[in-house]
């Protein structure tokens, strides 16, 4: 693609990566084939390769984004399934970034808007508040139909209240321990993220992954200070206060470092592990934080991609079971992790199946489901017929958003895949299944 940006303009770090990016595309279209909106919607502008020429259009013109601009850029998931059809290597995750950015700081949302952005932004990476708010939306829940009927900003109040829980979580077995020793003679040390939204809606993932790191020879801690990784607010555009919440992670995780050690900084949550993998890029510029960043980047593995490499023993699973894995778009498109959490599941003494169009997103996307709650609830409700044709016993995957997307809309429990491998590796049955 040819772009006409200026000298001046390219001095800027954002603009240069930009632009080089731009240039990589070859406006081939292969992307809009797995784009979730475009299949959906068929408009163009809602392709990356649509989205694309809107956001150099803006960034080459240096003007304040248009309401046009944010209708499509907004209604893109970043499921980044076209970076993993893109022949050429275009990364469109940088890219879109730079736009939201540049639509935050340029573009003057409408005022009910606003005020739903800034709720978000202020609670969901705030586990206490968090709390609070799901607490109270157990009262508000019987009015979510009425609220999704009258549209707007309304509308996406229902869908947030559809979300939530209608019972609370039990609480962390490890709650109040800073550090868990190994069971068996040590083999290391890993940290565990916590997070912000999976501590408050399903505490019993990374105390499966505990349990399961455990036994195998690895003694786990939760460092003080770590909060959430910033994705939240990054794919809100918020760029001052993404970058302050990865430095915080990134000053607890090094003090681990350079004390007693650190082998990994293990994530359970797949969206959480695309954007800490992505710290080196987003702090690059930060002559304090940039080195660290990237040493941060390296260390994070997702808890399969660790596992994978680890001898887990004998599968002590007795019970004969199906289970349909959906591959979480953060893990297939933004980590590159595919055949490892079904070669597992295969080695636990699951039967593991796929669902037809596997590549498309389930529409949770971060607060995509609150902020786009007709096409996510589309895009659910696809997703749930492919999983449910497969006839599956459970359904497994590795990120605690697409579990509460997809469990709004079957019967079919959903479970993290480290919870299915602590259970047939001696831990307890899960909970959501120790019933059926």
């Amino acid at each position: 693609m040819q772009t006409n940006f200026t000298p001046e303009q390219l001095k800027d770090s954002a603009t240069a990566v930009s632009e080089d990016i731009l240039r990589k595309c070859v406006h081939c279209g292969f992307c809009t084939a797995t784009c979730p909106t475009f299949v959906l919607l068929g408009d163009e502008l809602d392709s990356p390769r649509g989205r694309i020429y809107l956001i150099k259009e803006m960034l080459e013109n240096d003007r304040p984004a248009d309401a046009r601009t944010v209708k499509h850029i907004d209604r893109c998931l970043s499921c980044l399934s076209c970076m993993t059809t893109c022949p050429s290597g275009v990364n469109y995750m940088h890219l879109v970034d730079h736009a939201r950015i540049h639509i935050d700081s340029t573009f003057k949302r409408p005022l009910q808007e606003r005020i739903l952005r800034a709720a978000l932004q202020a609670i969901l990476p705030r586990p206490g508040r968090f709390r609070l708010a799901i607490a109270a939306a157990f009262y508000a829940r019987p009015l979510a139909g009425l609220l999704k009927k009258c549209g707007g900003t309304l509308a996406k109040l229902g869908a947030m209240l559809t979300l939530t829980p209608s019972k609370a979580s039990h609480p962390s077995q490890f709650v109040g321990q800073d550090t868990v020793a190994p069971k068996t003679q040590r083999k290391g040390r890993v940290a565990i993220l916590k997070g912000c939204a999976q501590s408050v809606l399903a505490p019993s993932i990374n105390d499966a992954t505990t349990r399961l790191l455990t036994r195998i020879g690895y003694e786990v801690v939760f460092p003080k200070g770590e909060g959430c990784c910033g994705a939240l607010v990054h794919h809100m555009g918020k760029e001052e206060a993404s970058n302050e919440q990865a430095k915080a992670n990134i000053d607890v995780w090094m003090k681990e470092m350079a004390g007693e050690g650190l082998d990994a900084v293990i994530i359970t949550a797949s969206g959480c592990g695309t954007t800490i993998k992505d710290y080196g890029f987003m702090l690059r510029d930060d002559p304090e934080y940039a080195q660290k960043a990237e040493q941060i980047s390296a260390m994070a593995k997702d808890i399969i991609e660790f596992l994978i490499e680890q001898d887990l023993g004998e599968a002590q699973l007795k019970e004969q079971l199906t289970v349909t894995y959906h591959s979480a778009c953060s893990m297939q498109h933004g980590q590159k992790i595919t055949s490892q959490p079904k070669k597992l599941l295969q080695n636990a003494g699951f039967t593991v199946k796929e669902p037809q169009e596997g590549h498309l997103c389930c529409g949770s996307a971060g607060t995509y489901n609150i902020m786009q709650p007709e096409i996510a609830t589309t895009l659910r409700d696809r997703k749930v017929n492919n999983l449910e044709a497969t006839k599956p016993d459970l359904v497994a995957t590795g990120n605690i958003g697409c579990i509460t997307q997809i469990s709004s809309g079957t019967q079919i429990p959903v479970i993290h895949t480290v919870e299915l491998l602590d259970w047939a590796y001696g831990g307890p049955k899960p909970e959501h299944i120790s019933g059926r």
